[in-house]
């Protein structure tokens, strides 16, 4: 048992839209990852997904409204529900999903990652 410090796991990657494994809770883990710019529209069938900011703010539109999240607030998305994560200045977001969730959902394109780097 070692205690994370998430500026310091941050501060080890530079990518955009691609989750990091920071630790893993049950069945789950907890992602970090860095967004800037809009991210695609998708749903997790069978997985709920927890956003919380860590550092600047981001937007989750759905299809009716839009959340808009500050650092120190979460939002957790329900599963099969579409949304679609927007960032107009960088930002720091831990995840927690269970470990099969795929980042990109129901969707498969050049965004997708299936193998995660742990940091």
């Amino acid at each position: 048992m070692d205690k994370v410090n998430l500026a310091d796991k941050f501060a080890r990657f530079a990518e955009r839209w691609s989750p990091k494994i920071a630790g893993e809770v049950n069945d789950a883990y907890v992602k970090l990852v860095k967004i800037q710019g809009e991210f695609v529209w998708h749903a997790h069938e069978a997985e709920d997904e927890l956003f919380l900011v860590i550092k600047g703010h981001m937007t989750i539109r759905f299809r009716d409204r839009d959340v808009h999240l500050t650092e120190g607030e979460f939002l957790v998305v329900p599963k099969g529900v579409e949304h679609c994560p927007v960032a107009e200045e960088e930002c720091h977001v831990l995840l927690l999903e269970p470990k099969t969730t795929l980042n990109t959902g129901n969707v498969k394109n050049e965004r997708t990652v299936a193998d995660l780097d742990r940091i």
